[in-house]
């Protein structure tokens, strides 16, 4: 995990460098992904390094586990409340009792936070930084032009149980590491109840290719359906 952690590091700096930015921005959630990207953000930036705190309706737990994170290894935040702007938005779309609608308010939600964070990269001309880990990202769960839109993600490539490896060699705190895991779309929503996969399952199948017949289905229905969501927009090829 040390050699694990100076590598992503240097891969921070690194990309940072080749896109001329001065430091980073990164979203923090108060869930486990997003404290490690901070903590490593930090590290590879210890005075370029900005989290952003964007409350959207969200659980109170959460927003406190984001600033106790912040407060233990020193990241400087910032905190931007966006209920308003996205209950203003909410009134004047349609409200059709629609099956899809709820899924669709949520997803408002992790994208007016990337617009904001984008407003503050731009701003201050840093790279975004996503938290997605390999699970997520080859399932397709996370929020396209959401959570999804960002510069670089340094978790890509690690499965929970890496990044939960991670957050105990840096320390996050254990309430951090044990809550389930949860993108916070609603109360009582957690990550392994909406994708109908537990994270042990997906680690085993993306770590080993291996995985009980019904569960290897479901995933790789999945990666094949949300591959959209890992391409650039398709074009015409004539």
């Amino acid at each position: 995990m040390q050699q694990l952690s100076s590598r992503l590091v240097e891969w921070l700096r690194a990309k940072a460098t080749e896109a001329g930015a001065k430091g980073v921005v990164v979203g923090m959630s108060g869930g486990i992904d997003s404290s490690v990207v901070a903590v490593l953000c930090k590290r590879a930036f210890p005075d370029n390094t900005l989290a952003l705190i964007l409350p959207c309706h969200s659980i109170a737990e959460d927003m406190e586990h984001a600033r106790l994170v912040a407060s233990k290894f020193g990241i400087p935040t910032e905190t931007a409340s966006i209920d308003a702007v996205y209950d203003a938005l909410v009134s004047v779309l349609p409200t059709d009792g629609n099956p899809g609608r709820k899924l669709a308010e949520a997803n408002l939600k992790p994208r007016l936070r990337m617009a904001t964070i984008y407003f503050y990269a731009n701003r201050l001309n840093y790279l975004v930084v996503g938290s997605s880990n390999r699970c997520e990202l080859s399932i397709g769960y996370f929020t396209k032009y959401g959570d999804g839109g960002v510069d670089i993600m340094p978790l890509g490539s690690l499965v929970k149980s890496q990044v939960r490896d991670l957050a105990r060699h840096l320390r996050i705190p254990q309430v951090i590491i044990d809550k389930p895991p949860s993108a916070g779309l609603w109360a009582g929503q957690t990550d392994e109840q909406e994708m109908g996969l537990t994270y042990e399952q997906l680690d085993a199948y993306f770590t080993t290719g291996k995985a009980p017949d019904a569960v290897r289905r479901r995933i790789e229905e999945r990666v094949a359906r949300n591959a959209h969501k890992r391409a650039t927009p398709s074009i015409p090829p004539f």
